[in-house]
């Protein structure tokens, strides 16, 4: 081999060697060696300078790139995702996607944003997430814009226009002032701003009861308004009615004031008994509670059954300190709750009450056979003037 096919071989190799290095640049600034887990993200637009090799990026920190863009029938963009499998394990499951861009005409990206609940299982490869917000563009306000002046009329435009030029002709002084004002009054309530602020804060949460409460308004208000629509359906028969309480209150203010002096009276007539009733009200409570079972015993049953007794006398009255006492009280006071009456159970004995009446025939607290020495003597020697002598009664006069 001549020198001059060395050279040219070497020449060729020195070719290759520079082709396969730009090659292997290009494939190593492409990714093209990385190994990559590919994720699917479905959204409504892609944007318009959203393209292929687009950066993904979570916190600031690129985490993959946009392998493919494609659209659906529907209208939706599929977006291929070669994601960094490094990246992978620190990447929840529930990720959110947006797609955004750093200025309002640069190119888009990829941001995955982090769930405020992080979900406990990782991004998987093969894995689809629905888009959820993708940053409005220039055209996308051209196209709103062009919409609504497709909807206004020129010829009406231009009088609205004409109208507002002649408003403002000739009043620019005023208006400037009442600028000049305006701003003076920002300037003084603006140390006001963090009080309003508070005020603003505060309100929420009376702003969120009136909006739970809102069903229930809105009911009360409907039922005001079918109330309303009733006194009006109802509104003849409702002026009768007023018609006929005002004739009726007339005829009770005749009845009343013709005897309101014998209403008097008679109030006050009734002013002893009814205060004795209310002093006695607990024993005519009794007494009357205890008709209640003999008058439903009458009604269930065709007889009565009595179950009497002979019991131990009590002390004969004596005289003159058992002698009936005039206007005698008791004070009111009755024993029916401590007595358990008047439900009386059967064999039961109630204790005797003593009252200030001017008799107690348990006093002496001599129950028992006694000798009746009066009625011994009246049988022996006859009746005896004077009232009636024993042991008991020496040097009492008679």
């Amino acid at each position: 081999m001549n020198s001059t096919t060395t050279r040219a071989l070497a020449g060729l190799a020195a070719i290759v060697a520079i082709v396969a290095i730009i090659a292997l640049a290009i494939g190593l600034f492409r990714g093209s060696f990385t190994e990559t887990v590919p994720v699917t993200v479905v959204s409504d637009r892609a944007g318009l300078v959203m393209n292929p090799d687009a950066k993904v990026k979570m916190r600031g920190v690129e985490v993959g790139r946009v392998a493919s863009i494609a659209t659906k029938p529907d209208g939706q963009a599929v977006l291929k995702l070669d994601m960094n499998p490094s990246q992978l394990h620190l990447i929840p499951a529930n990720v959110g996607v947006d797609i955004t861009s750093t200025t309002v005409f640069g190119a888009k990206y990829v941001e995955l944003v982090p769930p405020t609940d992080p979900s406990p299982q990782n991004l998987r490869g093969g894995q689809v997430i629905e888009g959820q917000h993708v940053t409005t563009e220039i055209n996308t306000v051209f196209q709103q814009l062009v919409t609504v002046l497709d909807k206004i009329d020129p010829a009406k435009l231009n009088e609205t226009l004409g109208a507002v030029a002649t408003a403002f002709n000739g009043r620019g002084e005023k208006i400037g002032q009442s600028l000049a004002d305006f701003n003076a009054f920002l300037a003084k309530i603006n140390p006001s701003l963090p009080n309003l602020a508070h005020d603003i804060e505060a309100a929420v949460p009376t702003f969120t009861a009136y909006g739970d409460a809102a069903p229930d308004l809105i009911g009360t208000i409907d039922n005001s308004i079918r109330l309303s629509n009733s006194i009006v359906e109802e509104q003849q028969n409702l002026d009768e009615f007023l018609l006929s309480a005002i004739g009726l209150a007339d005829v009770g203010n005749d009845v009343i004031g013709g005897n309101r002096q014998a209403l008097s009276d008679t109030l006050r007539v009734l002013v002893p008994t009814t205060t004795l009733a209310g002093l006695y009200h607990e024993t005519l409570g009794c007494t009357i509670g205890g008709l209640v079972p003999f008058v439903r015993g009458i009604n269930q049953y065709s007889h009565i059954l009595f179950n009497a007794s002979l019991t131990l006398g009590t002390e004969r009255y004596r005289y003159p300190e058992d002698l009936p006492k005039v206007a005698a009280s008791t004070g009111g006071r009755s024993f029916c709750t401590e007595l358990g009456l008047p439900d009386v159970p059967p064999e039961f004995r109630p204790p005797f009450l003593v009252a200030d009446t001017g008799s107690n025939p348990f006093k002496y607290g001599n129950q028992g056979l006694l000798l009746n020495s009066d009625g011994l003597k009246q049988w022996l020697f006859g009746p005896i003037p004077g009232p009636p002598r024993n042991s008991a009664m020496t040097g009492m006069p008679g």
